[in-house]
């Protein structure tokens, strides 16, 4: 399965002034697949799994001179650690937290190697750590699947390419526009964890996709237990599952099931966010730049990380409009505008953390909103999500008129096109207003 991060991978191992490199993101995103592969280019290839082997974790106690942990790692693996044929891997890091204190010497004293680390909850360990290697350790964002990864996962490159060729002064023929929307409905099912589109590649089963989605969701209550010992499970999953059934919405506390107070929900948000699972959409008034310097931190949305997981949680059944080709299901828990503020931010750069901005006239009684605001360059740019083919724009030429905006961007079914100052992209290429 061929990934953005595949390229980026190459490059860095080509690098004369190379860091040692943290691959971080939620879990079943990919790392572990991705760093394996990169690992066949390599002459020696080593894994060290700090979950699954915790006698290793007494290599890293004590001195962490990169020589002598070398040595033993390579005795006890019987593998060769060498400058510029080896690539070690360090997986689930999070569970030793002196191998990552020990990962910004490898970079001052074996510069020549090749060490990649990465895991699932790597905010929670950093968090307990007094200093980070700044300056000697690269981090790396790797996110689930985006809708271009998903068509080069189908080998189709080709269609790909003509996609990304395509703007609001170029649309494409009607008979290509129309095979990419079939392609983003089954996007729409399966989301972009690499298990579940592997399924559907492998199986061409959309609902042997959505089982691994099931098993999938269950390891994802399971591993709640893991993100902090003082924080209740039930909490965590009861506002996981609130994220899920507020999504387009301003989020609400008081609408999550259980007896909580502020505090103990905000806790819960904060551990999410940190494991990657959520993304939070902050209300800014849009004035200028940057778009974080007006905020209202008392307005904000919450997306889930994938829309396949989404879509499971709520329960919908897309087979029929899947089978009768209607797309209305987009309309249904604001997948369409969800799936959007995925892509956004898997087109961002890869070594921060992005954020995302929403936009709501503040007046009183008024019930304009923008569903994203962004930056291109030296202009913010609103964005509007329509789900289907038609719809009004009243909010987003009210914005564009308050602010003095020259252009703003609707993304809906439509092929792309342009209504005056308005360019129109399809849902199925955000990549291409980004890039």
């Amino acid at each position: 399965m061929k990934r953005d991060i595949d390229i980026f991978l190459q490059n860095w191992k080509n690098e004369e002034n190379r860091k040692v490199l943290l691959l971080r993101g939620a879990r079943q995103v990919g790392k572990t697949y991705s760093v394996r592969e990169f690992g066949k280019k390599f002459n020696y290839f080593l894994e060290v799994n700090f979950e699954s082997n915790r006698s290793i974790h007494s290599i890293f106690e004590g001195d962490k001179d990169p020589q002598e942990i070398c040595n033993k790692l390579s005795t006890f693996f019987n593998i060769p650690i060498n400058d510029g044929e080896t690539l070690l891997f360090f997986d689930e890091i999070q569970a030793c937290l002196p191998a990552i204190s020990s990962l910004r010497f490898f970079y001052e004293n074996r510069p020549d190697l090749h060490l990649i680390a990465a895991g699932s909850l790597l905010e929670f360990a950093l968090s307990e750590l007094p200093s980070f290697g700044v300056g000697r350790i690269e981090s790396v964002f790797l996110y689930p699947l985006s809708f271009d990864e998903f068509l080069q996962a189908t080998n189709e490159d080709k269609l790909l390419e003509l996609k990304q060729m395509s703007n609001p002064l170029k649309s494409l023929e009607k008979i290509f526009h129309d095979k990419l929307i079939q392609y983003l409905r089954k996007f729409m099912l399966t989301g972009g964890l690499p298990e579940v589109v592997d399924t559907f590649i492998r199986t061409g089963d959309l609902f042997k996709s959505q089982t691994v989605l099931d098993n999938l969701i269950t390891g994802l209550n399971d591993d709640f237990a893991k993100y902090k010992n003082k924080v209740p499970v039930t909490r965590i999953r009861d506002l996981f599952n609130a994220v899920v059934f507020q999504s387009g919405g301003n989020f609400m506390y008081s609408r999550v099931d259980g007896n909580y107070n502020y505090s103990q929900l905000r806790e819960a948000r904060d551990l999410l966010e940190m494991a990657g699972l959520i993304y939070i959409v902050v209300h800014s008034s849009a004035n200028g730049l940057p778009l974080g310097s007006e905020t209202n931190p008392k307005k904000f949305k919450i997306i889930l990380y994938d829309h396949g997981i989404s879509q499971r949680i709520l329960g919908l059944d897309f087979s029929k409009q899947l089978l009768l080709g209607n797309f209305d299901f987009v309309n249904k828990g604001n997948i369409a505008e969800q799936f959007v503020g995925n892509e956004l931010i898997k087109y961002s750069g890869k070594n921060l953390r992005p954020y995302l901005y929403f936009w709501q006239r503040e007046k009183r009684g008024s019930m304009a909103e923008v569903d994203y605001i962004i930056q291109k360059e030296e202009n913010i740019v609103p964005l509007e999500v329509k789900s289907g083919t038609t719809g009004k724009m009243q909010s987003l030429r009210l914005l564009m008129v308050e602010k003095k905006m020259k252009t703003g961007v609707r993304v809906s079914l439509e092929n792309f096109c342009k209504y005056e100052n308005i360019d129109v992209y399809p849902l199925y290429a955000i990549s291409n207003m980004i890039r």
